[in-house]
């Protein structure tokens, strides 16, 4: 059936308001924070050990003596399950894989920051989609917890893969805080060989005055990376006479190992980032706290590219007819040009938070967020170089007014009893704006004619209602169903040459996800889940509405995706000692009707653009280990591994693709990291990753993976050394890919970097 939730969510939320208005005459002398660990926590927020679901906490102490965290996404890498495809310091392009989902599968997880959905789900890509990690800085984080699978009725089906749930602190009393970085990373590979090196400054000012909270953090960040691709020609079949002599190519295989000419390398990215965040917190009394929350991330992006070609008489050559060890190629202009251009963002984000406890059993909170892409602006010359470097012909490509709405709330019913009951509701709105506009001066020349657009909007509204019932004292089941209701609309794809302007159709859905969790302590140091959950993962409008260009062709998108239909399970053991804890998983996954690029043939012939596949299968095992003080004090270890049989079950579209595994899904996968506090002042880390080899393709025709484009295993070094000078100073350096390993996930990735950093806390 098809229906709106408006009336209940303004239902709940009149319901809140009356819960809140006892409350400001009333007093509860156990209202205030408790302190666990040195970390306040507020209210009665679950610890790990009392998730039903399978989850990972860090807290800013693992991440300060464990991680090279230059920026937020870092402190990721060693999670089980987890790889933030991180080019480089700053990349802005850095999606999440989590245990079935690869680089190109963005809306499979939710990545929130104090409520705040930093996951752009206005797309499933590696690109525009990529989560908004500049939003929150390393210094300002409190915790970060990781959910696994689809299996609470929270969550919107986005949480196929995970949901990670960024925590930045709330200052108790007085707090000032800085930092200072910098580094330089050596890369090596085919002609080009150089030193990139990146700094940063942060701080942060934060204070308690009574029932006022408040905090500010500022960072910096200067970056150099290295390329992000290579500019290859493919051989031609026969040798040729004509063209231009050049020399300094190199010769390779792409990733469907054909020869090629590597001519030279481009998106060699100058970075200059800041981020500002300013979160007050006012508790209006013992019974009622009122929070808000503004963010801004500005980034400033230069990117050149070099040739490795050169004339007779050694000077560079970009484009034209041209004759390179005996075959002649035709190096269109775009092949170099491409690789140049210049980004600006300013993007903001704002959250307003309601959080009360009328009574001893009942608890309440609404959130509203927004997210604006205030200015996006990417200007790409489309002439030759070196001419372009100078000005002329260019794209301006803007996406200024993209953004999302949501609107939480939910409440927490805690009877005598058995029972721990949620009623929550949902809403979000997510709007792409993607205009690509002609100029004269890809510089700083004026918007010419519109060359293409392509526009939409999506909305979902839900309720969700969750019981968790305690069966026994050993045994607790937890039930839940969310209800949604998801349409797009006002979708519109232009294009001036050739001619086309097409309004989409609206489309609506409904869909009901069932969620169970069993969790069952049969002794003290035994625990074992069992959980079961249904998710729909409704089209991004980028799915949905963003149109796909082949050649000088612009394609229509298909707005009549369905909506992923994912059903997951999962069974855990774990055993917990005084100093150490095991947990053995497995996990299935099948998704109907999954949202994945593939190739097909169209009326300009074969191209690649998100279809449904009918079915995808994955299996897997996970097993982590966690100890304290092993062989001597003061060492510690945890280590993951999870192996994973993900295949294409059937697609009809791609009959080739039917036994084929899963696009960028590692079969294995595992990390480990050893830490020794050798005294209170010197901590030593030490950290490994690794993961075999993925395929890009569905139909797995790519088998070379040391290629630009191409997927191949990897296994990564690191290490880092904190100490503390006293009580207020630390001092910290770090080798990231200490082996200098050199690997490509599609792109080239970074190679040895080494980093410094001083640090100062009140």
């Amino acid at each position: 059936m098809t229906f709106r939730y408006r009336a209940l969510r303004c239902a709940l939320f009149a319901g809140a308001a009356l819960c809140a208005t006892p409350a400001l005459a009333a007093e509860d002398d156990d209202a205030g924070p408790h302190t666990v660990s040195g970390i306040v926590v507020q209210g009665e927020a679950q610890t790990q050990a009392d998730q039903p679901l399978s989850t990972r906490t860090l807290t800013a102490q693992d991440i300060a003596t464990t991680v090279n965290a230059t920026t937020v996404e870092d402190a990721l890498k060693y999670l089980p399950n987890v790889f933030v495809r991180r080019r480089h310091i700053g990349d802005t392009q850095a999606p999440m894989t989590t245990r079935t989902s690869g680089v190109g599968s963005s809306a499979r997880s939710l990545i929130y920051a104090d409520g705040v959905l930093l996951s752009a789900l206005i797309g499933n890509n590696n690109g525009t989609a990529s989560p908004r990690w500049g939003m929150v800085s390393p210094e300002e984080i409190e915790k970060i917890e990781v959910l696994y699978g689809p299996f609470s009725a929270a969550y919107a089906g986005n949480s196929i893969g995970a949901v990670v749930n960024i925590t930045t602190r709330t200052p108790q009393t007085f707090e000032a805080d800085a930092r200072t970085s910098a580094g330089v990373q050596g890369f090596k590979d085919y002609a080009t060989k150089d030193s990139y090196p990146t700094w940063e400054a942060a701080g942060g000012l934060g204070d308690r005055l009574g029932p006022f909270a408040w905090r500010l953090s500022v960072s910096h960040l200067d970056t150099h990376g290295q390329p992000l691709s290579f500019m290859t020609a493919l051989r031609p079949a026969a040798p040729g006479a004509a063209g231009i002599p050049v020399s300094g190519a190199i010769a390779d295989r792409n990733r469907i190992g054909q020869a090629i000419a590597v001519l030279g390398a481009g998106g060699i990215e100058d970075q200059r980032q800041d981020n500002a965040k300013l979160k007050l917190e006012w508790e209006i009394n013992p019974k009622l706290t009122a929070g808000y929350l503004v963010g801004y991330f500005g980034n400033r992006d230069d990117a050149h590219a070099e040739t490795y070609l050169r004339d007779a008489s050694g000077a560079p050559v970009y484009a034209g007819s041209l004759n390179i060890g005996g075959f002649t190629y035709a190096i269109p202009a775009s092949t170099f040009a491409s690789g140049v251009y210049h980004l600006e963002e300013r993007h903001w984000m704002q959250a307003l938070t309601l959080r009360g406890e009328p009574t001893a059993n009942l608890r309440w909170e609404a959130i509203a967020t927004a997210y604006d892409f205030g200015v996006d602006e990417q200007r790409t010359p489309t002439t030759a170089l070196p001419a372009a470097l100078n000005g002329g012909a260019g794209t301006i490509l803007d996406l200024s007014g993209t953004g999302w709405r949501t609107l939480d709330a939910k409440a927490v019913w805690t009877p005598a009893g058995a029972h721990a009951v949620t009623l929550g509701v949902h809403t979000d709105r997510y709007e792409l704006g993607n205009d690509r506009y002609n100029t004269a001066d890809w510089i700083s020349g004026a918007r010419g004619a519109l060359a293409a657009s392509s526009r939409g909007k999506t909305e979902t509204d839900a309720v969700f209602l969750e019981d968790q019932v305690r069966l026994s004292p050993q045994a607790t089941l937890t039930l839940g169903v969310r209800q949604e209701h998801w349409r797009a609309f006002d979708g519109l794809n232009f294009s001036l040459a050739p001619a086309s302007s097409v309004s989409q159709p609206s489309r609506s859905a409904d869909r009901a996800s069932p969620k169970a969790v069993l969790a069952w302590t049969p002794a003290p140091a035994w625990r074992v889940s069992a959980s079961l959950g249904e998710a729909y993962r409704f089209p991004t409008v980028s799915e949905l509405y963003q149109a796909v260009t082949v050649q000088t062709q612009v394609l229509v998108p298909n707005p009549n995706l369905a909506p992923e239909r994912a059903v997951s399970s999962e069974l855990s053991v774990e055993r917990s000692w005084s100093k150490a804890r095991l947990r053995l998983s497995g996990f299935t996954e099948d998704v109907s009707d999954a949202l994945i690029s593939q190739t097909a043939l169209t009326p300009v012939g074969s191209t690649s653009f998100v279809q449904n596949v009918d079915h995808v299968r994955s299996r897997g095992v996970e097993a982590i280990a966690e100890a304290q003080d092993v062989l001597i004090r003061g060492l510690d270890f945890s280590a993951s591994l999870t192996w994973v049989d993900s295949k294409i079950a059937r697609d009809t579209a791609l009959p080739a693709a039917n036994g084929k595994r899963t696009p960028q899904v590692p079969r294995l996968r595992w990390t480990a990291v050893a830490t020794w506090r050798a005294n209170d002042k010197l901590t030593l880390t030490a950290a490994a990753r690794y993961s075999d080899r993925v395929f890009g393709t569905i139909d797995n025709t790519d088998v070379i993976g040391h290629t630009f484009q191409g997927f191949e295993g990897y296994f990564v070094v690191d290490a880092r050394a904190t100490y503390r000078i006293d009580r207020h100073w630390s001092a910290a350096i770090g080798i990231d890919n200490l082996t200098d390993s050199d690997y490509f996930v599609f792109h080239p990735f970074p190679q040895r970097s080494a980093l410094a950093e001083l640090r100062y806390v009140y």
